[in-house]
């Protein structure tokens, strides 16, 4: 049964149920839908190497730490031109930084991966490359726009999650939370806020199956979009800018204390160098967010079938 929400006008009060409210949007969500797919300006993935190194003040000190980011276009860093100035290159830059130490970096991005793609195609086989000690993992702008159900995007992270945990057992993993979509430029109201509402009921899931499966969630700072400095020239993807403040929250998750790394090995059962996770309940289990979430979220044929990402 759909949840109602009651809104309030003098004495009187209804309570009607939120699909219902958004059926006489319908037809002004699919027109903004088509218009922001054809208006949004196409950006090309990041080029350059796609692993870098970042020397320590001791280079020679030990060795380097190892990461790897993963996942959708924000992986592949649409919105910058180089690797070395998207999320990886700052994310390694913003580790040396907290971790004192030499950071080795590299990335597997593909514009318009899903949660599903991720897992299948762009995850390295077994005897690639060699063992890591953070894996980041950014996914879900493309299922959204995509009207993933919820139910599946709960198994598909699931399955992510289970999937890098069994081919980087050592490693921490970060899940990059939901971007705050409410506050895209791209997206005009009132289907930002549609998309909005949706994003953060999957958010709530990324958190709940992200802490289910020994993984870190890294919610975004939505005070990040307020600045239109740290969006790309596309309203949708980050910056340079963008990129490096999103990377320095992100380093801040994976190692949330000074030298974390050199006290706890990778890959403590607690799935965080300090044992906490960022903006995760105290619970190991994940709540039925799939089903509360789908009665409160905006119905998905509200979302635009194709991607911008």
């Amino acid at each position: 049964m759909k949840k109602p929400f009651s809104f309030l006008n003098g004495r009187w009060r209804a309570r009607v149920p939120q699909s219902l409210m958004l059926i006489p949007l319908a037809p002004v969500l699919v027109v903004q839908a088509w218009r922001t797919v054809r208006r949004t300006p196409r950006l090309d993935p990041a080029s350059g190497d796609e692993h870098g190194f970042v020397p320590g003040a001791n280079p020679g000190s030990g060795p380097a730490f190892r990461v790897v980011v993963i996942g959708e276009s924000t992986a592949a860093g649409v919105g910058a031109s180089q690797h070395a100035q998207a999320l990886p290159g700052f994310l390694a830059e913003a580790l040396k930084e907290r971790l004192r130490r030499s950071v080795a970096w590299s990335v597997t991005g593909e514009n318009g991966a899903t949660a599903r793609r991720v897992t299948t195609g762009l995850v390295p086989a077994a005897g690639g490359p060699p063992a890591l000690d953070l894996v980041v993992v950014t996914v879900g702008i493309n299922d959204l726009i995509r009207r993933r159900p919820l139910r599946r995007w709960t198994a598909d992270l699931a399955d992510l999650i289970a999937v890098l945990r069994g081919r980087y057992a050592d490693a921490t993993l970060v899940v990059a939370g939901m971007p705050p979509v409410h506050r895209f430029p791209a997206i005009p109201q009132p289907l930002r806020l549609v998309l909005g509402a949706r994003a953060r009921s999957m958010d709530r899931i990324m958190r709940d199956v992200a802490v289910a499966g020994g993984a870190v969630h890294a919610p975004m700072d939505e005070g990040m979009a307020r600045d239109r400095r740290l969006f790309a020239s596309d309203g949708f993807h980050p910056s340079p800018a963008g990129y490096r403040a999103w990377a320095e929250d992100l380093a801040r998750a994976a190692a949330p204390t000074a030298h974390p790394f050199a006290a706890l090995p990778s890959g403590s059962p607690s799935g965080s160098p300090s044992g906490t996770r960022s903006g995760s309940p105290s619970s190991s289990q994940p709540s039925d967010h799939a089903s509360d979430s789908a009665d409160s979220a905006p119905p998905a044929d509200t979302v635009p079938p194709q991607t911008m990402n």
